[in-house]
């Protein structure tokens, strides 16, 4: 072969070549899309919000509220920037005003334990608080702390006309939230553990009416707590909804059906009380209420003018009467050929 046609050859394969690598470099890039350039969001601090429709009321929990990335330009001096609030000083606060699924919480929302307004705040919708004195003997020793449940007992001395008396004890109301101990809203924790403080008055969640009855309860008798236990409320939620009492709203979900039934158990408790006299505690006590004044003097009454009906009787049968004065007690009849006299018993 001659330089000229081997010159010529050489020649095409180098543009074989470059045509075959030009194809393969044109298919890549029609096949790659050109990555184009990421826009960078900046993100803004993170600000507390609430993870549910939080109601007034409400107590928050750690569920309750979590921290999220919010713009810079929206965030307001009045909420709880990540880094700078104490998450654990806000748990157990309430809730002052309705906060939505996803709102910012604010500083005026929240209300601490001792704050200004935290015990209404506290407070269920239509509910009242009401103090009353306890001491270590009716407080179960200082061992009730704000969020517990208690029942209340009326301990109480019914008099009668001759001086003895009943002593009876009676469950007046069931179910009662602790709200407060003295002054105090929160318990006091040292190391990890509960420190127990003797109180004088502990402030009870009540409904109206159950307010003015712990009024009169006061004034009857003595007061005292009886602690609850916690499995309590979860026998009381069974029996609310076996019984079908309560009506629940239509068209709620099964998370608000369950919401709205522990709220109905969570409610305090009158009615179908409970008691015990001294008869049941002691053989030397009184079982039942004794006469007052007024039932004493128509008793006596009654007993005088039936003897005057029965002297009266027996004259007209032309039966000798005795002028013996007419007994104040109880007696019995006895008659003596044709002669009756009423004997009082237990007099000698």
């Amino acid at each position: 072969m001659d330089k000229k046609k081997l010159l010529l050859l050489i020649v095409a394969l180098v543009i074989a070549t470059g045509a075959a690598f030009a194809a393969r470099t044109l298919w890549l890039g029609a096949s790659t899309p050109e990555a184009g350039a990421v826009a960078t969001v900046p993100k803004g601090p993170k600000v507390l919000v609430a993870q549910r429709a939080l109601p007034v009321g409400t107590i928050i929990t750690a569920d309750s509220v979590a921290f999220q990335d919010w713009p810079k330009e929206l965030v307001k001096d009045a909420y709880f920037l990540d880094g700078e609030a104490d998450m654990a000083k806000m748990l157990g606060t309430v809730v002052r005003f309705p906060i939505t699924a996803g709102q910012p919480v604010t500083q005026g929302a929240l209300v601490a334990p001792g704050d200004r307004g935290f015990l209404a705040a506290a407070l269920g919708p239509g509910m009242r608080a009401v103090t009353i004195p306890v001491s270590a003997k009716t407080g179960v020793g200082g061992f009730v702390f704000p969020g517990d449940r208690v029942d209340l007992v009326l301990t109480q001395a019914v008099k009668g006309a001759e001086g003895d008396a009943l002593k009876t004890s009676e469950t007046i109301l069931r179910n009662l939230r602790v709200l407060a101990t003295d002054q105090s809203t929160e318990s006091e924790t040292v190391d990890g553990k509960t420190v127990v403080h003797a109180f004088r008055t502990v402030t009870l969640e009540v409904t109206p009416r159950i307010a003015e009855k712990v009024a009169v309860a006061q004034t009857i008798g003595t007061l005292s707590l009886s602690l609850r236990s916690l499995a309590d409320n979860q026998g009381q939620f069974d029996q609310i909804l076996a019984s079908g009492d309560v009506k629940l709203p239509e068209g709620a979900s099964k998370e608000e059906e369950e919401q709205f039934l522990r709220q109905a158990a969570n409610r305090p408790i009158e009615g179908a009380t409970t008691y015990v006299t001294g008869g049941d505690v002691s053989r030397f006590q009184r079982s039942t209420r004794p006469m007052t004044a007024e039932q004493a003097a128509a008793q006596a009454a009654t007993r005088a003018l039936s003897a005057y009906a029965s002297r009266a009787t027996m004259m007209n049968r032309g039966a000798s009467v005795s002028a013996a004065p007419v007994p104040t007690g109880p007696v019995v009849r006895v008659t003596r050929g044709k002669s009756t006299t009423d004997e009082p018993v237990g007099k000698n």
